[in-house]
């Protein structure tokens, strides 16, 4: 099977058979074409490219030689960590396709990495972020109506993209979020976002998307579903005009210590953020913890030494 057509499937299968978001398998298929383009690249003893390796002759020494190259190319231990992941799908895939023998990825061990403590906004700076946005205008309406969905929902970028007229309940307060794998979770909203949101959908959106039938809340200026690039780019001119330097995601890590902080339990949260592991969910504990410490170095005067 040429290398494209293989390519072609396996992305396919990321998103029938493995249930993977589109983003997540674009990452992975990115990082199988590098380490077919590196096995294309390799040349044996006597001269010949390497070129059926990926076929019948991977070994878990290749493997080894592939993870050795990318350490030495300057590749940091969580990018290591992704290309594991993907050539274990990969190996997978080929084995049912009867091309690998066995699945060799699967005696690489991953690499440690250390997971840095996400950035988290204080109530205050979330509220100048809203704040800061131009509710006169009516692409202002739909920002202040999205990103205060996005914050009172703890959403992913492409969970609020992909977010449905159908699926918004404003009878109960509740919205229908489809997440990473297509899982499905219900999700409460504030006061604060019901307000923007009915502002949005029944007084501005019909002005942009017309007699059209668009499933999506959230539309451009043309009356399209909206982009994750437009909702980067929009919460980037929010900061520079504020001042506050943080990412749309901060957002989410904001939503997650903001319920710890007041009280909310750890399983919940986890619910409410759509986590398949509670671990993912803990880490927003240690953040809470951190928060904590500070404030105690801070404000605790201590016992004063003479």
């Amino acid at each position: 099977m040429e290398k494209k057509s293989l390519l072609q499937e396996f992305y396919s299968e990321l998103l029938f058979v493995e249930n993977h978001g589109k983003l997540t398998a674009e990452t992975y298929l990115i990082c199988v074409q590098e380490f077919l383009d590196y096995l294309e690249k390799r040349v044996d003893k006597i001269g010949r490219a390497v070129q059926q390796e990926c076929r019948e002759k991977v070994t878990v020494q290749s493997l080894l030689y592939y993870t050795a190259f990318r350490k030495t190319s300057g590749r940091k231990e969580i990018t290591l960590a992704k290309d594991l992941s993907a050539l274990r799908i990969f190996g997978s895939f080929l084995v049912r396709k009867k091309i690998w023998i066995e699945n060799f990825a699967h005696e690489i061990g991953k690499p440690k990495v250390s997971r840095a403590l996400p950035k988290v906004l204080e109530v205050e700076q979330v509220d100048s972020l809203l704040a800061s946005i131009d509710v006169k205008k009516p692409l202002g309406i739909r920002d202040r109506a999205l990103y205060e969905v996005i914050y009172s929902c703890g959403l992913r970028i492409s969970e609020a993209c992909s977010l449905l007229i159908a699926n918004v309940h404003f009878d109960e307060n509740l919205i229908l979020v489809r997440g990473k794998g297509s899982k499905e979770r219900l999700v409460p909203f504030g006061e604060d976002a019901a307000f923007w949101l009915k502002k949005w959908i029944f007084e501005i959106r019909p002005g942009f998307v017309g007699s059209r039938i668009i499933p999506e809340v959230f539309v451009n200026s043309k009356g399209n579903p909206i982009s994750r690039k437009g909702i980067w780019k929009n919460f980037k001119a929010m900061g520079k005009k504020t001042g506050i330097e943080a990412k749309v995601h901060t957002l989410r890590h904001s939503f997650a210590t903001h319920l710890l902080s007041g009280g909310a339990d750890l399983r919940s949260v986890q619910e409410l953020l759509g986590h398949s592991d509670l671990s993912t969910t803990q880490i927003y504990t240690h953040i809470d913890d951190s928060r904590l410490e500070e404030s105690h170095r801070d404000f605790f005067p201590g016992h004063k030494t003479e």
